[in-house]
């Protein structure tokens, strides 16, 4: 069971991945807001982060920087409706360890979280 922080400024899409990353046993915090979601980052373990690239006050990008610097440890996904090429190296230079495409996919998603858990 990993400890997944999920952020997305959609709260649709936050309930989502929590309802399918739940039934696999993993323990989920959901944020809708980034400072929320950094300021759980300060005192509680993640092993998994799950970032919207577009959020309303920040990037996941920058989202994903600044908890780096807390948890060097932390893995990442980053979710997108909008992939660029740009975003994408962004987030991997970052240390995202892969990029889901929205509309989200059920099959796709936990196939990417056990993956990159498991590395």
């Amino acid at each position: 069971m990993a400890r997944i922080l999920v952020l997305d400024d959609v709260l649709d899409a936050v309930i989502l991945i929590e309802k399918i990353l739940t039934r696999k046993g993993h323990d989920i915090q959901t944020f809708t807001a980034e400072e929320d979601a950094i300021k759980h980052a300060e005192s509680n373990r993640i092993d998994l982060a799950i970032l919207d690239i577009k959020l309303k006050k920040m990037s996941g990008i920058q989202v994903l920087e600044q908890l780096k610097k807390l948890q060097p440890k932390m893995k990442a996904i980053m979710l997108t409706g909008y992939p660029t090429i740009e975003s994408a190296q962004e987030a991997i230079e970052l240390g995202a360890k892969e990029y889901c495409v929205k509309p989200i996919d059920k099959q796709e998603l936990e196939e990417k979280v056990a993956e990159v858990l498991a590395r």
